[in-house]
């Protein structure tokens, strides 16, 4: 597995076959940044302008974007743009003071959920959005415990990195979280849904044993870190299993919402089960930093009993306007619809890959939102991590953009702007072949 001193995944280790321009601004940056933040792929791309499904370099050279969650509806859409300019142009301030822009949008984006998430609370990233989750699962409930998937990632605050098996828990494994396995749609059969929520129960038995109880169960509806797996109803008996011992069902969806799963606004609506607390962030207004919290009232009035919460630029009028841009785009342009249906497209294009490529062990997804796993041999489900670093820095000189993710590092992680069309979907697909066919000559 091709990882960096860090531990992730498709990361620029250094050196590599770099022009000397490219090698003065990585050192640049190093210098001024420091060496904590990482860039992408062998060979790191300077980009410069961004329009649609595409990314622009310095030499005006165009990527197709297949990996960015962050500008789900395309980079610079026009009318999100244009909502910022104009409301930067008028007024930019925050939630102490009245306004309609953070109610109009509360009320749109709250009609999309169960009627029982009635409240919102807005932040700048999802990072602060799963912090808050977690503040008031734990006021809520007394309990302390969390349960999250072996490789969770929920966000970089101290709180919820410490909840976030991906980055290693932010140093340690804190005696109050406890893991379960993903549910590997690939590597296990069976009644996958009932292991999970065996899984639970025995983490939640564990918990109260040590004394800790359980606060909540937090996860991200797509399994995205995990490796991408998109059974309908995977999470329905875990999520239940905990709202039994008196926990809360935290659903994380910076990954899976805003119709990023095609048939659903959220990745939640899926699994059969309603969430107490919902949480959104990077596609909410298309790359602006605004996030939320969409919660039960019941948990937010005790909650703001004895707590209060203040967000200085969450929910400012900029980023509710962005916010609301966004929405009207996912809304106007059938988004949801256009997700479904190229997504149903690409994944055949996908699959009908694997005759011709026995390096290609499953591929599986929901909307636009995929996952490609490669493997050693098909039959003996070996992952191979090598590969797909291979095949994402091969179609990143091809000018495709993707990542990897999963336990293993082995699975392509596709999860293009949900403007994507069918003429995307092809272009993908037939890269993807060339380059396994030039890796067999």
């Amino acid at each position: 597995m091709t990882r960096d001193s860090s531990g992730m995944l498709n990361a620029y280790s250094g050196g590599g076959d770099v022009d000397r321009s490219t090698a003065a601004l990585i050192e640049r940056r190093r210098t001024l940044l420091g060496p904590a933040y990482r860039l992408f792929y062998e060979q790191p791309i300077h980009m410069v302008r961004g329009e649609g499904p595409w990314l622009f370099d310095t030499k005006g050279d165009r990527y197709l974007d297949a990996y960015n969650n962050v500008v789900s509806v395309g980079h610079c859409h026009p009318h999100i743009v244009e909502a910022i300019t104009r409301q930067a142009s008028v007024l930019n301030t925050h939630t102490r003071y009245l306004g309609d822009l953070i109610l109009n949008y509360a009320e749109r984006i709250l009609a999309t959920v169960p009627d029982t998430l009635g409240n919102i609370m807005f932040t700048c990233t999802g990072s602060e959005a799963n912090d808050l989750a977690l503040r008031a699962a734990r006021h809520c409930t007394g309990a302390k415990g969390i349960i999250v998937t072996q490789l969770a990632y929920h966000g970089v605050t101290l709180a919820v990195s410490e909840v976030s098996p991906s980055l290693g828990f932010g140093g340690k494994q804190p005696p109050y979280v406890r893991t379960i396995s993903a549910p590997d749609t690939f590597r296990s059969s069976g009644d996958i849904a009932g292991d999970l929520a065996d899984q639970t129960r025995a983490a939640i038995a564990d918990l109260e044993a040590a004394g800790h109880g359980v606060a909540a169960i937090l996860c991200d509806t797509i399994f995205s870190s995990d490796g991408v797996f998109t059974a309908r109803g995977l999470f329905q008996g875990a999520a239940a299993a905990v709202q039994a011992a008196g926990g809360l069902y935290i659903a994380d969806e910076v990954q899976a919402g805003f119709g990023r799963t095609g048939e659903t606004m959220w990745g939640f609506q899926r699994h059969g089960v309603t969430p107490d607390i919902v949480t959104m962030g990077k596609p909410m207004g298309n790359g602006h930093p605004v996030a939320a919290a969409i919660m039960r009232p019941e948990l937010l009035a005790l909650f703001g009993e004895s707590s209060r919460y203040f967000n200085t630029f969450g929910g400012n009028t900029v980023s509710c306007a962005a916010a609301a841009a966004t929405l009207d785009v996912i809304e106007q342009e059938g988004l949801l619809a256009n997700a479904d249906s190229v997504g149903a497209y690409f994944k055949e294009r996908l699959k009908a890959l694997m005759p011709r490529h026995e390096c290609i062990g499953d591929v599986r997804g929901a909307g636009l939102f995929l996952g490609l796993e490669l493997v050693t041999d098909r039959h003996g489900r070996v992952a191979d991590a090598d590969l797909a670093q291979r095949v994402v820095n091969g179609l990143r000189a091809k000018r495709i953009l993707i990542s990897t993710t999963g336990i293993y590092g082995n699975v392509l992680k596709i999860r293009p702007p949900l403007i994507w069309g069918t003429e995307h979907a092809d272009m993908f697909a037939d890269a993807l072949n060339l380059l396994l066919c030039e890796r067999r000559t």
